[in-house]
């Protein structure tokens, strides 16, 4: 049986891409709750949380050892919607 992902995969990364800044996790918003998100048969996946008013992305590296989860700045919900675009089509790392 053929297996077909239903998540997005991202684009290939633009020449002049802009360059997302990327931090360890921040208790702040631990309860954000994710609203989309990109294909887990990559070693990378991205997330998009959002609460009250705010969101950020989450980046998930996947190794055989386990794993090392990034995150982005906290914006406006308009800010971080149009970042994920960027991200998902390559405008944006």
């Amino acid at each position: 049986m053929l297996e077909t992902c239903v998540s997005p995969h991202l684009g290939m990364a633009q020449r002049d891409h802009v360059q997302l800044d990327w931090h360890p996790p921040d208790r702040v918003l631990e309860r954000a709750r994710p609203v989309a998100w990109t294909c887990g048969c990559r070693a990378t996946v991205y997330e998009l949380f959002q609460r009250g008013g705010q969101g950020f992305i989450r980046r998930t590296l996947q190794h055989d050892d386990g794993h090392r989860v990034d995150e982005s700045h906290r914006w406006s919900i308009t800010e971080t919607r149009t970042t994920w675009t960027a991200l998902l089509s390559g405008k944006a790392r």
